[in-house]
């Protein structure tokens, strides 16, 4: 019917399960530069050069051969992306260490 109207709009409940899927499938793919956990005082690296998985209902974080963080897409308790556009903040019951952890991935530039 609108032949401009922009068919691939984000819901607006950031808390809702269809935007945790949505950012989910946008992330998917994304190549990362580094990888960073949120500490209670300071952020330490912790990983370089992997990329974004969504396999099943995980999404994960890999570099190299090691899954860094892994969490169901529905039980994400925050997916937002940098207001810079360079990475991506995820926090989760993370099922590799079996705790609840924050992650701040930043993106390889690279053109769409």
């Amino acid at each position: 019917m609108w032949p401009f109207k922009k068919k691939d709009k984000p819901p607006k409940d950031t808390d809702s399960v269809e935007f945790k899927r949505y950012m989910a499938n946008k992330l998917d793919g994304r190549l990362v530069r580094y990888v960073l956990e949120k500490g209670e005082t300071n952020d330490k690296i912790i990983g370089k050069d992997g990329f974004l998985s969504v396999y099943g209902e995980d999404l994960s974080v890999i570099c190299g051969e090691k899954t860094l963080f892994r969490c169901k897409i529905d039980e994400l308790s925050a997916c937002w992306e940098f207001m810079s556009l360079e990475g991506v903040y995820l926090t989760g019951f993370d099922k590799t260490e079996n705790r609840e952890r924050t992650v701040m991935a930043y993106y390889k530039y690279y053109r769409d």
